[in-house]
């Protein structure tokens, strides 16, 4: 049955498509050039994730741009721009350092969509620490079997998370060795036993020498359920910044300077590739919504925020082809360029 469709004309002024002729592009593609496209850390001292999202812009004069938008759940929008990620990621890693984290071990996040999550996972790469996000809404016995498989030595959550989820699961995960918990609002506290982050990143340095790395040293493990059913921490290397850098032009075209949403949360691999490294190492603002899934909030954020590149479900694009274009046609979301989805063909 077809479906009534919005159509668009593309103004003169829009971008050039950064893939034109497939045909062309992958003639002359390689992997080599993917690699050159990237800095690399300075003194050839090796291939970092976080650099490459962060510092390297910082490096190139870009650090007065938008790297991070948060809007909270309450409507309050916060920017970052490089220059902060880059100081708030130094500090982090900071902080890691002087626990006493070695190259490698693993750093978990249990939260929802904020900044915090966003610092955790480029100042755990910068240290030479990996990377682990997962899902805030998993119980108990996923949590265990993840964190244990995972040897979690540090884990970031909030306060409301850790004294629902987390409390009750610490004499079962012998490998965790400090939680540092995010407060909720201004007059909260963090439990005993448990560390402030607000507090250890107000207190740590902005100034942090990025831990050397090379394209195999490990940088993110991500669980997946696998097809026995049984969870498995897939790892990814840094080389991998190779791909998510080559992807975010290509296959989402991603230009400096774009609006990019993903609405994928970072417990899932796109909601970290996408929602976290890609659209950085492109010099995009990363737009981040700490809500749920609402049509009127989505049309509403499209269109105030300016969006131009929108990655989303096909469960999503489901529910909101059965909510009808009624909430869309109230706003002029006419800055969007290119909307992309991922996990299953769209119908």
């Amino acid at each position: 049955m077809s479906q009534p469709s919005i159509s668009k004309v593309l103004r003169p002024a829009d971008l050039t498509p950064n893939l034109i002729d497939y045909t062309s592009l992958r003639a002359r593609f390689s992997w080599e050039t993917a690699r050159a496209e990237l800095a690399g850390l300075p003194q050839n001292r090796g291939l970092n994730m976080a650099y490459e999202a962060v510092d390297r812009h910082v490096m190139e004069s870009s650090g007065h741009r938008v790297a991070l938008r948060w809007l909270s759940r309450a409507g309050q929008v916060r920017d970052y721009t490089y220059a902060e990620l880059q100081t708030l990621s130094n500090r982090f890693a900071n902080v890691l350092h002087t626990l006493g984290l070695a190259k490698g071990d693993r750093v978990c996040t249990l939260s929802g969509r904020i900044p915090a999550l966003y610092i955790t996972a480029l100042g755990t790469l910068k240290s030479g620490a990996a990377f682990c996000p997962l899902f805030a809404a998993y119980g108990p016995e996923p949590l265990i079997t993840r964190l244990g498989k995972a040897k979690a030595r540090v884990l970031i959550t909030t306060q409301a998370i850790y004294e629902r989820k987390v409390a009750p699961l610490l004499d079962s995960l012998p490998s965790l060795r400090h939680v540092m918990v995010v407060r909720d609002g201004a007059g909260g506290s963090v439990p005993e036993g448990t560390d402030d982050f607000d507090d250890l990143l107000q207190r740590a340095s902005d100034q942090f020498t990025i831990t050397a790395t090379d394209a195999n040293d490990l940088a993110l493990v991500h669980f997946t359920s696998g097809t026995t059913g049984t969870p498995k921490g897939a790892i990814h290397g840094h080389g991998a910044v190779i791909a998510q850098h080559a992807t975010a032009k290509l296959a989402l075209d991603l230009h400096p300077g774009d609006v990019f949403w993903c609405t994928a949360d970072p417990g899932w691999i796109t909601g970290t590739v996408y929602g976290i490294f890609a659209p950085l190492t492109v010099g995009a603002t990363l737009l981040v919504d700490e809500a749920d899934f609402d049509w009127e909030r989505w049309c509403r954020v499209l269109c105030e925020q300016r969006v131009t590149v929108w990655y989303t479900t096909p469960t999503a694009a489901r529910l909101m082809q059965r909510l009808g274009t009624a909430h869309i046609r109230r706003h002029r979301i006419q800055d969007l360029r290119f909307l992309a989805t991922v996990g299953e063909p769209l119908h």
